[in-house]
């Protein structure tokens, strides 16, 4: 079977089977990447594909530039890949199914407490200025996302129908489309009563029903959107030692909640890992729990010396 038809049929398999639109995407990436290699290579048919091939494909982009995460995500989706042409009996056997995972650094990089001010000052310098809009709405994103620990994803699908300024709570579809409420903080309620009337004010009341971070025309962020205005704002703030994007502010979410002695329970809960021991990982790297033992049981404190 052609490789170019096997990947048409794969994607529309994931389309049937409703994985996001930023999962289809990837896919989309991936398997494009994968296709024209093999092409080069002249490797036409999935029966031809061998370890081999994937194996230099992999070998390829890592020459390029990919680290550790971006070749253990190519991997992942050229399995599953395979493994559906395997249920459709194309193939017998995974041609990647042997290859191992690249090992992944562990340093997860977080906005220190000077990082965050750096932010924040800029924006309310400029909210004074002619891009008061964008200033603003920059602004609000990034104490959302601090307040909240929410994914890019969610953060631009939310819409003001999912936010209870009563109860304080916000509503969001987390990664396997499961609709989950979570808790929002006085602060964070604040910030988004006062964003919503300036919206209001510049849109007027009938037209801020839908989503809650827009362009100027009031049409909601994309995600690209929101990783562009990052992008910008990192070249203005020159950070060395931290990389200014949507997931490290929910890394910073988790660390900030881990110093101030939350459980690792009710962090699960707020971050909405599928697991417990994802959250439990966060906390052996930031807890405070063992020099705290270490500083109580040190057999030093015994001693005189």
């Amino acid at each position: 079977m052609l490789l170019k038809f096997a990947i048409n049929d794969f994607l529309d398999d994931r389309e049937f089977k409703n994985v996001t639109p930023n999962t289809l995407s990837n896919y989309k990436n991936i398997l494009g990447q994968f296709h024209d290699f093999c092409v080069e290579n002249e490797v036409v048919n999935v029966e031809d594909v061998t370890l081999n091939v994937v194996k230099k494909f992999i070998l390829f982009y890592q020459k390029k530039g990919n680290n550790a995460t971006s070749t253990n995500s190519k991997l992942q989706r050229i399995r599953a890949f395979f493994n559906f042409m395997i249920e459709t009996e194309v193939i017998q056997k995974n041609p990647a199914s042997k290859i191992s995972k690249a090992k992944e650094d562990i340093r997860i990089e977080v906005f220190s407490d000077y990082h965050i001010k750096q932010m924040l000052n800029y924006y309310r310098r400029i909210k004074q200025r002619e891009k008061v809009f964008w200033a603003y709405r920059d602004h609000t994103i990034i104490v959302i996302l601090l307040g909240t620990g929410i994914r890019l994803s969610e953060l631009t699908s939310l819409k003001w129908a999912d936010i209870d300024f009563v109860n304080q709570t916000l509503s969001v579809f987390g990664k396997n489309r499961k609709l989950e409420s979570i808790p929002l903080a006085e602060k964070v309620i604040k910030e988004l009563s006062a964003y919503k009337i300036y919206c209001e004010q510049q849109f007027g009341t009938d037209k801020v029903k839908s989503f809650v971070f827009t362009d100027r025309d009031n049409q909601g962020l994309t995600a690209n959107a929101i990783k562009c205005m990052f992008k910008r704002l990192s070249k203005i703030m020159n950070f060395k030692d931290v990389r200014l994007s949507a997931h490290t502010f929910r890394h910073t979410f988790c660390q900030k909640c881990i110093h101030a002695g939350m459980s690792t329970f009710a962090i699960q809960r707020l971050m909405r890992h599928s697991s417990i021991v994802v959250t439990e990982k966060y906390a052996a790297m930031w807890g405070n729990d063992l020099k705290e033992q270490n500083e109580k049981f040190n057999p030093l404190n015994t001693l005189n010396l």
